[in-house]
């Protein structure tokens, strides 16, 4: 009776262990696939603020560090549109006429209009009210939005802004279950001298509202 019990528990033990082993192996390879989604949409939602910012300079000349403000801007403003009437012709393009020429002698003619933020930079149907929030955390965190101005090395002045969020928040929900490998790619990072997460823009730099993913 003892020996049975003994090769029972031999088994749980043998069980366990391929099990540890078995999921040491998986758990990277789950966390990264989770990280590649996240990621996709999270920089999805990224460029998305860049889209808003830019348009938002145009309108404005400066950026804004308030997702109220942006997001009232969208939903609620109008920015310009230059369309373009009238084309050159292949005989012209040939010639070597430019745009410009043709815009000059009134071949082709751009008039100015207003339209409708959202439906231009997104499309009637975006849900701009979650523009701030970042993806899989329930609408419970939102992004770090802020504005600032530079100056450059010939001492001019630039207008920039930065949104941003770190891995923690974005990977909040399963820490619990993936906080080595959180830990270890966090650190990867640390050691490289790179952001703990995904940014847009910067308020330290002008670089062209780059992400650091790009």
């Amino acid at each position: 009776m003892k020996k049975i019990i003994l090769q029972v528990l031999l088994w749980v033990v043998i069980a366990a262990l391929a099990y540890v082993c078995v999921m040491s192996i998986r758990r990277p390879i789950n966390f990264n696939k989770i990280k590649k989604q996240r990621y996709a949409n999270v920089i999805q939602r990224l460029k998305d603020i860049r889209t808003a910012q830019v348009a938002y300079k145009a309108a404005h000349d400066t950026y804004t560090g308030s997702f109220d403000t942006l997001i009232s801007f969208v939903k609620n403003d109008s920015i310009k549109f230059v369309k373009k009437i009238g084309s050159l012709t292949d005989q012209q393009l040939e010639a070597g006429m430019t745009e410009r020429e043709a815009v000059r002698k009134g071949i082709i003619i751009r008039d100015t209009m207003k339209v409708c933020a959202l439906d231009t930079l997104f499309g009637k149907n975006y849900k701009i009210e979650n523009l701030r929030y970042v993806p899989y955390t329930k609408k419970q965190d939102q992004f770090k939005l802020a504005k600032g101005e530079i100056k450059s090395a010939s001492g001019l002045k630039i207008q920039v802004f930065e949104a941003s969020v770190r891995n923690f928040v974005i990977f909040r929900d399963i820490l619990e279950e993936y906080e080595t490998e959180l830990k270890e790619y966090n650190g990867e990072k640390k050691r490289l001298g790179k952001f703990l997460g995904l940014k847009v823009g910067s308020i330290e730099e002008a670089n062209n509202n780059t992400g650091n993913w790009e």
